[in-house]
């Protein structure tokens, strides 16, 4: 160790944002500093990105320090931090360090997307320690909404970090493990430098409510109910899901799954004896022949995805499936925030057809994975840290943290977003610095950036449409042919009820005309000349202005 060696922190995604978490630890001095990335996480996109399937944080920072990343550690599989591995671990080439189910479920998810990537992963479990350059990082077990997920210790030559990851503490999970309190406690006995903790629910007082007492829940809402019960829940909670499985076989009732992800997840818990004592769910097309009161369906779509299960039971588009009056929807599950009306949606598609909804508004169905105020002031009292970094939320959860581990007398809590260097040791921690950092889009089997994917241009043709025109010119530079136009997106009719192409069709012809013929031969100038008429009068007759492609050839 020199005494120009720095710790720092680098956090790319998930620090002022929920989701697309990734964050770097790097050692050393600042022109050479060796690095690990914990997690590689995307969220998903609203309607202001359309057509797009993934947002992803931008890595290029990382990229320009590949020869120093010395290794990538996952600490657990929900798609905001581990689904970009397959997109942007190509070009980075270091080992990746995850459990066996994140493992597993790497693997399901390459199958399903058809992707040629192979990413070696190495298992890694609490109580193993890695040794990667001047990091020594070991696992901690912790309590989630997943299996297997972990925080991580991550000891340098300045300090030893604890990156919490997704955690809660829960006495009396559906599936293990325990938050390992005397893990905890004796890092905190042998000196915590900082703690990275999950700030989710910052915001909500008091301590989460046991997942045993989510299964009484729903066990009582299964046993009670007079006709079919369908069950829609976070795919990865294999909890909920043994949870479900085991109260229908109290009632009585046979268990049906349909979705691909709850599929695919169970597959990867069942092959890693996580569904023992469950009995086998059954087939899709033996569902029409069980009395309504003798079944039990677990679904996705509990975010309201269009293509997903209960979508489609919501629209009666279901070949073998179908819910009918007095059945029961439960929604086992918190909508995330930007999903309310696509849900609200498929609730009221369920009403019209008689069913029942439930949600964690009228009964403890659902609890959260993420820690309540008093689970934080228990972290910090096992830990004892210099300073508290709130990570994995919006402005709003982290300044609530920031506030709640000041009150509980932590010296330090530095203010960090996404793209800040901050400086762990030597000295006071700040910001030191500020790294290249945004978003980038898997669109279809592309990955790029908002300029390139095109994505400006197409929000701009879903607000106001696309004409194209195609002009063809003799040698005398005169019209040889009538142009072409064809009006994508736009009205049919103007509001003198005039057919919109014929409109734009007379616009083409007389900014072609109102040129001289001399002056036609620059074509480039001509073009633009169409494209403004067109534009101008779409405008004057409709109030919006398409995106105009002009095509002028002469021949």
């Amino acid at each position: 160790m020199t005494k120009e060696d720095e710790l720092v922190f680098l956090p790319l995604g998930g620090v002022g944002e929920i989701g697309m978490n990734l964050a770097l630890y790097g050692f050393g001095p600042k022109k050479n500093r060796e690095w690990i990335m914990v997690d590689c996480g995307v969220t998903f996109p609203g309607l202001d990105l359309p057509g797009v399937d993934l947002v992803l944080p931008d890595i290029q920072y990382v990229l320009s320090q590949k020869k120093n990343l010395k290794a990538i550690f996952i600490t657990h599989a929900h798609e905001d931090h581990y689904g970009g591995l397959n997109e942007l671990w190509p070009g980075l080439n270091v080992p990746v360090y995850a459990s066996g189910f994140t493992a597993g479920m790497l693997e399901a998810k390459r199958n399903y997307e058809g992707s040629r990537v192979d990413i070696p992963v190495t298992p890694f479990k609490p109580g193993d320690k890695v040794h990667v350059g001047k990091f020594v990082v070991e696992a901690v077990g912790v309590n989630h909404s997943i299996p297997e997920p972990m925080s991580l210790v991550i000891r340098t030559p300045l300090g030893n970090v604890i990156h919490t990851g997704d955690w809660k503490i829960d006495h009396a999970p559906s599936l293990g493990p325990l938050t390992d309190e005397v893990a905890f406690r004796a890092l905190g006995d042998e000196g915590v430098l900082a703690v990275m903790c999950d700030s989710t629910n910052s915001m909500r007082d008091g301590v989460s409510p046991s997942e045993v007492e989510v299964s009484e829940g729903l066990r009582n809402i299964i046993a009670n109910a007079e006709g079919r019960v369908a069950i829609t829940t976070f795919s990865s909670n294999v909890g909920r899901i043994r949870s479900i499985a085991q109260a229908a076989d109290a009632a009585g009732r046979e268990v049906l799954l349909l979705g691909s992800s709850l599929k695919r997840v169970v597959a990867v818990a069942d092959d890693l004896g996580l569904m023992e004592g469950i009995k086998p769910f059954i087939a899709e097309d033996e569902y029409g022949y069980i009395p309504r009161d003798k079944v039990v369906v677990i679904l996705t779509g509990s975010q309201g995805e269009s293509r997903a299960a209960l979508a489609k039971l919501s629209r009666d588009e279901m070949r073998n499936v179908a819910l009918t009056k007095g059945d029961t929807v439960v929604f086992s599950s918190r909508a995330i925030p930007g999903n309310e009306k696509p849900i609200n949606e498929i609730k009221n598609g369920l009403i019209e057809q008689g069913v029942h909804i439930v949600t964690d508004s009228e009964a403890l169905v659902h609890v959260s994975g993420h820690p309540r105020r008093n689970e934080l002031l228990q972290m910090y009292a096992w830990t004892r840290p210099d300073i508290l970094v709130p990570v994995h939320g919006e402005a709003a959860h982290l300044m609530a943290q920031q506030e709640l581990a000041l009150q509980a007398g932590v010296a330090q809590v530095p203010k960090v977003r996404n793209g800040q260097i901050l400086r762990l040791a030597p000295g006071p921690a700040e910001v030191i610095g500020e790294a290249p950092h945004g978003r980038i889009f898997k669109d279809g089997k592309l990955v790029g950036d908002f300029e390139a994917m095109g994505i400006g241009e197409r929000r701009k043709l879903s607000f106001a449409g696309q004409v194209s025109v195609n002009v063809i010119l003799d040698e005398r530079f005169e019209f040889r042919d009538d142009p072409d136009v064809v009006a994508i997106g736009l009205p049919e009719e103007d509001r003198e009820g005039d057919d919109m192409e014929d409109v734009l069709y007379d616009a083409v012809l007389s900014a072609v005309e109102s040129i001289p013929r001399a002056r036609r031969k620059d074509l480039g100038a001509l073009k633009e000349s169409i494209r403004r008429a067109v534009r101008s009068t779409a405008n004057e007759c409709w109030g919006k202005k398409p995106v105009v492609t002009v095509f002028v050839t002469k021949v």
